[in-house]
């Protein structure tokens, strides 16, 4: 097996290489070149030829420099290595200062050419020369009716801290200074912190279920009155926004930021909604293999059956191989290319960080994968996802410019949940009765959670809004009913809402990142759409890879609706929820025919 660790060939040799600060100047000569150049002209502002040149010249420095260059890259790649190393953290920090500074001064050009008048987009748009920059123009005018001038943006950035973000970290942070004893898998009770009581409550145990959820009701409920002026204070903040921006509805905002048009999500949600029966369905099925009437709040998640197969990092590169020659040999190759360039650092290590994720940076620059591999099961499937985004990333280089290099949050995951479910199909296909059950229930929860608990959480926040801008204070009981109410939507009739359940919205980050949740939920019903295009016609893999390649180039609605697609009927998102309804159907008929219903 080829290197399991980084290699950062093409952008420092160590820590300490000479060319970090000679590089770093050239960052600053070149975003200074271009600062210097256009700050004090207006002539692109007017004449679309010249704005091509500039926009040709921001372009490179995008695709080159950026304003940290290949230094914060590498410093921001090597922390997440070493976390605890007081020195790489000195580094990345100084980085991240000079590039602020970078960003401060060259903001000027988006904001700009965002106070182009109205009347001059399409004499700007249909100019040919910019025809590659279009739709980072639209990008910017679609967002530019809600801008304010420079220095009340400038304003605006610098309250955010003590007005949301200051206030979300208080919450988080009270919440993971916390520690209870609870009772554990392997027997007696013992100290844990939150995030190992949260995780704990997932056991296949009850007896640790329940202790576990005992000392996170606890936990909530310590912090209810401090997390009920957060939110009402950040909620007060955004409501001051909008009305400032002019902002009709709560989520546009977010839409606009994604990308995605407010009819593609209403369809979205309308879909889901109309569809609440599968999780129901499935919480019957997971509380009559468990043997209880009906789970407890903090039990729809319990994991079912054994999942303990292992799987070397050797054998998950080739199982994952297999399955992406199948699909595509593009694909393969980006695979074999990152294994050989040694884009993987595979394997846990002390001051690592946790988790797994797929970096990229400036267009010009190698994607990195970070895994923690520990030869199990869900492993394989994590190597499936991070490359999934690594050959997005790939795709997206190979046909773009720099300023449509990334993808919007609305598809960020669609590319890495379509891998992972072709990954985990073969899995099934080699698993026994048993092993296969066991897997089919991870997925159906995992899929119940992605798609219906978010719809569920952004009906919740579409409600929640509205009613504080009404009423001009929420206390935590009002907000406790509202959310409770719209999680017993999802969960049926099998899921009691359980005393504390009022509370779990205190933890769930996700709705301080306004309406971001949808994100989830769409990504992965556009997934299984296409998945099952493909399944249907192989070569309908050529128009996934088409969509992969789009990047920022277009709108989503756009892309799909180049391909044939239609993303605002809501018969293209039940063709995604058929699949999940599909596989609640073959899980049930396993289940019945190995006697686990009871």
């Amino acid at each position: 097996m080829k290197q399991i660790t980084w290699n950062f060939n093409g952008l420092f040799k160590n820590d300490d290489d000479p060319e970090i600060e000679k590089k770093r100047k050239y960052v600053e000569k070149n975003s200074y070149a271009f600062i210097d150049k256009w700050k004090s002209r207006e002539d692109y502002l007017r004449e679309p030829a010249v704005l091509e040149k500039a926009l040709d010249e921001y372009e490179r420095w995008k695709r080159y420099w950026g304003s940290d260059g290949d230094e914060g890259y590498y410093f921001m790649l090597r922390t997440a290595q070493d976390q605890n190393d007081p020195k790489l953290k000195a580094k990345f920090n100084k980085v991240e200062h000079f590039s602020k500074k970078i960003e401060n001064d060259i903001q000027f050009f988006h904001l700009r050419i965002a106070g182009i008048p109205e009347k001059n987009y399409r004499r700007f748009l249909e100019y040919k020369g910019l025809g590659k920059y279009r739709h980072f123009l639209e990008r910017i005018f679609a967002e530019s009716k809600y801008l304010l001038s420079e220095p009340e943006e400038k304003i605006l950035n610098l309250k955010s801290p003590t007005s949301h973000a200051n206030w979300t970290k208080m919450t988080s942070g009270f919440l993971a200074k916390e520690e209870r004893r609870v009772t554990v898998e392997s027997g007696g009770r013992r100290t844990k912190t939150f995030s190992d009581i949260l995780s704990l409550m997932n056991s296949r145990y009850k007896v640790v279920r329940d202790s576990a959820a005992k000392a996170f009701n606890d936990i909530l409920e310590k912090h209810a009155d401090t997390a009920e002026a957060e939110i009402n204070s950040i909620l007060a903040n955004k409501k001051v926004d909008d009305e400032l921006r002019g902002i009709p509805r709560p989520d546009l905002a977010r839409h606009i930021s994604d990308d995605i048009d407010s009819e593609v999500v209403d369809s979205l949600l309308n879909a889901v909604y109309g569809r609440f029966d599968i999780p129901s369905r499935y919480y019957r099925l997971k509380a009559g293999m468990l043997s209880v009437r009906k789970l407890k709040y903090h039990e729809r998640n319990a994991e079912y059956g054994s999942l303990n197969k292992k799987y070397t990092y050797n054998q998950a590169v080739r199982l994952v191989q297999g399955v992406f020659k199948n699909l595509d040999a593009e694909f393969a190759g980006i695979f074999e290319g990152f294994i050989e360039n040694g884009r993987f650092d595979v394997y846990p290590g002390k001051g690592k960080v946790s988790g797994a994720f797929c970096a990229h940076h400036l267009i010009s620059q190698p994607t990195y994968i970070l895994l923690n591999h520990a030869d199990r099961l869900n492993d394989v499937l994590t190597l499936a996802h991070e490359l999934g985004h690594g050959i997005n990333n790939e795709l997206v280089r190979r046909r773009q410019n720099s300023l449509n290099f990334g993808t919007p949050t609305s598809t960020a995951e669609v590319a890495s949940t379509f891998m992972e479910d072709f990954v985990l199909r073969e899995m099934l296909r080699k698993a026994d009765d048993e092993l296969r059950l066991s897997l089919m229930m991870m997925k159906l929860n995992d899929e119940v959670s992605t798609i219906f608990r978010q719809v569920a959480c952004y009906r919740f926040e579409q409600e929640l809004h509205p009613e504080f801008r009404q009423k001009g204070y929420l206390p935590k009981e009002d907000i406790g009913r509202l959310f409770r109410r719209h999680m017993a939507s999802y969960m049926g009739d099998y899921v009691e809402q359980s005393p504390g359940s009022e509370n779990w919205w205190i933890y769930w980050s996700h709705i301080r990142s306004f309406f971001y949740v949808y994100s989830y939920a769409g990504g992965l019903l556009i997934s299984k759409s296409l998945q099952r295009s493909v399944k249907e016609d192989h070569g309908f893999i050529e128009k996934v890879k088409d969509f992969l390649s789009a990047g920022l180039s277009d709108s989503p609605k756009n892309i799909f609706k180049n391909l044939g697609i239609d993303i605002t009927d809501e018969e293209f998102w039940n063709r995604g929820l058929d699949e999940v309804d599909a596989l609640l159907k073959g899980t049930t008929e396993l289940a019945g025919r190995l006697g686990k219903i009871k």
